[in-house]
């Protein structure tokens, strides 16, 4: 890197203006120069007259200054006010950190007034940094690049533009306020919740009739012996063996979240509805909402008790295939729709509920193919327990040897019938045989496919039921962005307090993720929030570091300048970057602001 100035004449002026550019190779062998970032203009004597002032911070003296800056191959005229020669011969280029993607954080937090909510209710008291300053630090670390608070305080922080954003040294990076802070937000959850409802209602029109229901969990790391709601249950995480927590959420269609609760890692999912019709109602209001569910959740009881609500509250739900058997008969009299080129509806009244059979092609191929690979898996583990040139079995290592069969086969086992040897009888071919039920596979094959929704006040017609039903698809990518991008699982803190506090915090992350999908949606749908985020994360900071001919230094951080991408992107998201930061003027020995001790600079 190098700089290099271009010269303008206008108005009779002559005008310099200082980049720091980088020689590109071609395939050609010739090269090309790339400007890295823009320095702007440092003043020429030739016109005395006309001279740019900057604002600079004076870390010795503590107050701003307004100074002219001029090579040092140009004298400084007697007429020109904090006139400074700089050695642009010795300019070095220091810390180089992220900054294009912490600004995109910064810019969504700031979009959804946050800073203003979490200012009036995070106590002040005598921290030297405000308390909502560090939340936002851990939410914009939380979206950009998940880990641990101390891996935040130990590196994260350094490496980023965090210190210029937040207009903060190092201290809102202290690994003791990380922790301190995430002992007093969790309790502001709901008040959250509501201005995010309405912040969103604001910049999208958003609309909260229909809502999604469903539950996840998050397991921990170790014993957790001081967390109470730490239980061993169903993991959705396939971690059985460790102790976890359960997480409700109300999500809308467009991935909004409105509310989540966390529960002991135990809890049964019917026994979660309940609760939060009642939450939900507390805090928006009671109003003609339509809860959308898989099934599994709601039980007869609690879908009778929605019924006669005042007002009555909708609901589509999932049905056990059970139920078909009921109005099999029914449903055979009625035509189906053609709903999509592999989906087919119909639809039927049943008092003041209506009932919707969906068949699907691509699910059926898939429900019958993955149920005759286990199948086959089975019947090859059953034939060579068979063979007859094997060594005889033993009946309780045939037994042994079966129950490993069954746990691998699921439910592919209720198709074969088994005849077992007696607890004194030897195992042979005449005492151990199976048999395919050749007429239970071929009628459960026919319900491949099919699938039942059970509605009421959600609508009356089969095509917009099933559509409404296929948005639980939202919430299953909400708990994915959850879980893999943003780090919610696995927990690894200890303290109650703090376990509610890092899954608010990934939530916060989250709702500025969904901000930001939602402003793609609209502009460029083709893109994800991630992908966006690791565009601009190419948009780096740096220190120049200016020598003064008075012996002090000049410091001017400056984001290097946008690639056509970057500015593709915030073109289609309607948004620009922020000025350059003002300069500083500091000792030379002084530490460069977000360093601490240990640390050390990296020259380019």
């Amino acid at each position: 890197m190098f700089l290099r100035f271009n010269t303008r004449k206008k108005d009779g002026k002559v005008h310099r203006y200082w980049s720091i550019v980088e020689n590109r190779r071609l395939r050609t062998g010739r090269h090309t120069q790339r400007t890295v970032f823009y320095l702007g203009e440092i003043n020429d004597t030739q016109q005395a007259a006309w001279r740019k002032q900057l604002e600079a911070f004076d870390e010795t003296t503590q107050r701003s200054e307004q100074i002219a800056l001029f090579p040092e191959d140009r004298e400084i005229p007697p007429d020109a006010l904090g006139g400074l020669q700089v050695k642009l011969a010795e300019m070095t280029l220091e810390r180089p950190r992220g900054f294009g993607d912490c600004w995109l954080a910064c810019r969504l937090w700031d979009e959804l007034h946050l800073d203003e909510f979490w200012r009036e209710r995070l106590p002040a008291g005598k921290a030297e940094v405000p308390w909502w300053k560090v939340l936002e630090l851990l939410a914009v670390r939380q979206l950009v690049e998940p880990g641990s608070k101390w891996h935040l305080h130990r590196r994260w922080f350094l490496n980023s533009a965090m210190d210029e954003l937040l207009d903060e040294d190092f201290a809102v990076a202290a690994k003791n306020r990380l922790y301190e802070c995430l002992d007093i937000i969790d309790t502001h959850r709901t008040a959250l919740f509501t201005h995010l409802q309405a912040r969103w209602k604001d910049l999208f029109g958003a609309t909260y009739d229909l809502l999604l229901y469903d539950l996840t969990s998050s397991y921990f790391e170790g014993e957790m012996a001081g967390a109470p709601k730490a239980r061993h249950g169903h993991s959705r995480d396939k971690r059985s063996d460790c102790r976890q927590v359960v997480i409700a959420v109300v999500l809308t269609p467009e991935g909004f979240p409105l509310a989540y609760e966390i529960m002991p890692g135990n809890t049964s999912d019917k026994t979660t509805l309940k609760a939060f019709l009642q939450k939900i109602e507390a805090q928006y209001g009671k109003a003609n909402r339509i809860w959308i569910m898989d099934r599994g959740i709601p039980t007869e009881e609690t879908l009778e008790e929605m019924r006669r609500s005042d007002p009555p509250v909708g609901y589509l739900v999932g049905t056990p295939r059970a139920r078909w058997d009921q109005f099999r008969a029914d449903f055979e009299k009625l035509p189906w729709q053609k709903q999509r080129d592999t989906v087919d509806v119909k639809l039927l009244a049943h008092g003041d509920e209506v009932y919707v059979l969906a068949k699907s092609s691509g699910r059926h191929a898939k429900e019958r193919a993955m149920r005759r690979r286990k199948l086959a898996k089975l019947l090859r583990s059953l034939r060579a327990l068979r063979r007859a040139r094997q060594r005889p079995w033993k009946r309780d290592t045939l037994m042994f040897k079966l129950g490993a069969a069954r746990k691998a086969a699921g439910r592919a086992w209720s198709f074969v019938e088994l005849t077992l040897p007696t607890a004194r009888q030897p195992v042979n071919r005449d005492t151990f045989r199976f048999t395919l039920l050749k007429a239970k596979l071929r009628e459960a094959e026919a319900r491949d496919g099919h699938y039942l929704l059970r509605g009421f006040r959600a609508g009356d017609s089969a095509g917009p039921l099933w559509e409404q039903y296929m948005e639980l698809s939202e919430i299953e990518a909400a708990f994915k962005t959850l879980k893999s991008d943003l780090h919610l699982r696995p927990i690894r803190h200890h303290g109650e307090k703090r376990i509610e506090a890092h899954v608010l915090v990934c939530f916060l992350a989250y709702c500025l993720s969904v901000t930001l999908r939602r402003r793609l949606a609209a502009h460029a749908p083709g893109l994800t929030p991630r992908a966006v985020l690791e565009t601009l994360a190419s948009i780096l900071m740096i220190d120049v570091h200016l020598p003064l001919a008075d012996g002090r230094e000049l410091v001017l951080p400056r984001y290097t300048q946008p690639e056509p991408e970057h500015r593709l992107l915030l073109e289609k998201l309607g948004w620009e970057l922020p000025p350059q930061p003002p300069p500083r003027i500091r000792s030379p020995k002084a530490p460069a602001a977000g360093t601490s001790r240990g640390d050390t600079k990296s020259k380019l």
